[in-house]
């Protein structure tokens, strides 16, 4: 994602919990790109470094454009009985308190200058939702109201969309059972295969742009026809 934004001429803040991994993917968007990129560690389930962060952006920077609320979190458990409170809070988290608290901070500071795109990463189990992910599930569910609720609260100088996002052969997917994954996908997805990671590079470049100028609280779903 990082680097689709550089490659088009954008400088770029590189946020995570994993500062090392932030600098170093910040180092190849400068030296393949010559756009200016910065590494900044922020665990996004805690406000106060979600305040930090958009300080540290705005002082560097002076506004901020486009937000990418791409940080998710879906760990394994056994049964849903063996939930403990400590997981279900981590995720709901990273994946709903985090990206609400950014995209107020940003779509406050977007609609007092010059406007801005604030797009959010959710998943198709906010609609479909499974045993073994209902945590994630019912974190994303939020972000889809949260994306259309902000939209309404922001605009119109601030876009609030998101995408929707179906299986993805990522690094989480390397400790997915491949045999069974694809025996499922050839029955569940009408493309029957998962996703590439530069699958989803469009459809940000798109909300991004001018080219979605009139798309706002919109919620695009990128899951190879997943029923």
């Amino acid at each position: 994602m990082a680097h689709a934004f550089a490659a088009r001429g954008a400088n770029v803040i590189v946020a995570s919990r994993k500062i090392e991994a932030c600098e170093e993917t910040a180092a190849e968007l400068r030296n393949t790109y010559g756009v200016d990129a910065g590494a900044y560690a922020c665990n996004v389930s805690d406000w106060s470094q979600c305040d930090d962060l958009m300080d540290a952006v705005h002082e560097r920077y002076g506004q901020l454009d486009v937000l990418v609320n791409n940080a998710g979190l879906s760990p394994l458990y056994p049964s849903l009985d063996k939930v403990e409170a400590a997981l279900f809070d981590k995720v709901i988290g990273v994946n709903l308190r985090g990206p609400f608290r950014l995209s107020v901070l940003a779509g406050t500071r977007m609609a007092e200058g010059r406007g801005g795109s604030i797009i959010n990463i959710t998943s198709t189990q906010s609609i479909k939702p499974r045993p073994h992910a209902l945590p994630y599930a019912a974190a994303k569910a939020g972000l889809n109201a949260i994306t259309e609720g902000l939209a309404h609260a922001f605009g119109p100088e601030v876009r609030v969309n998101a995408i929707l996002c179906g299986p993805f052969l990522t690094e989480v997917s390397e400790a997915w059972d491949m045999e069974e994954f694809e025996e499922r996908a050839q029955r569940t997805m009408a493309l029957q295969r998962g996703g590439r990671p530069e699958e989803i590079i469009g459809a940000a470049l798109y909300y991004a742009s001018d080219a979605s100028s009139f798309a706002t609280g919109a919620v695009m779903r990128l899951d190879g026809g997943y029923v």
